[in-house]
This record gives C-alpha cells, structure tokens and sequence, in this order.
C-alpha cells in the first residue's frame, strides 16, 4: 500500500512549531526567557495531552520572537481553520496558554486563550505564498 496514502487516512493532532533560528530561542536576544526550558515544558504537554511540538530554524518575524506556528489537526482542518502564528511567546503565561490551546485541539476546535489572541501575528509574506498554493 502506498505510505502517502496511509499518512492522510491518519488523522494529524495539533503541533505545535517552535522557531528555533537566529532570534528566536536566543539568550543573548532574551536574556530574561528560559528558552530550554519553554520547550522542554512544551514537549512535556505534548506527550501528556497527545499534541505534537516540533523545532525549525528561522521562521521569519525576527522582531516578534520567539514565534510558534500552531498548527490545526486533521479535524480542525476539515472545519476550515487554517496555521496561528503566534509572536512574542517569551513568559511563563504565553506558554501556558499554548499548553492549554493544543491540549484542547488548537485552532478549528477549541477557541484561543484571550490573551494569547492578543500575541497572533501575520505569518511572513513568503509563508503566506506558499499556502496559498
């Protein structure tokens, strides 16, 4: 059987994409962020809620770091909700609340903490490109 198949019958959790480039996740950019610690605390929710966190190299919006892309599920994406970005993730309430978005399935299954609503940013133009394709 055909492994691309087998992986879209599979429904996707909610990820969580973590920048991990030039500025984000720097401590010399933000020396006040436990920036090892925000991941191991975010990898940590994941295994315990069933989300999924992964780390990439720049992202793009530098002066809005640390930036998270959160990512919808397969459900949420069959209700139409599309990647949140999210900017200026660097306190212990930013990342609480991501914990508690993914935890109850991100965007197009359960609303965003208030706050964090305040932090969504437009993802870079050369992102929004490619999604449209």
């Amino acid at each position: 059987m055909n492994r691309s198949v087998i992986r879209a019958a599979t429904p996707r959790p909610c990820t969580l994409v973590v920048c991990r480039g030039c500025c984000c996740g720097n401590p010399r950019k933000h020396r006040g962020t436990d920036h090892a610690w925000q991941l191991d605390r975010l990898r940590a929710g994941a295994a315990e809620h069933g989300f999924q966190v992964r780390t990439t190299d720049c992202l793009g919006p530098c002066d809005q770091a640390n930036v998270i892309v959160v990512q919808p599920s397969t459900a949420g994406r069959r209700s139409g909700a599309h990647a949140v970005w999210v900017g200026f993730a660097l306190d212990d309430d930013s990342t609480d609340d991501l914990l508690r978005w993914a935890a109850q399935g991100g965007p197009g299954i359960a609303e965003p903490p208030a706050a964090l609503a305040l932090q969504f940013i437009r993802p870079p133009r050369e992102a929004r490109a490619r999604a449209r394709r």
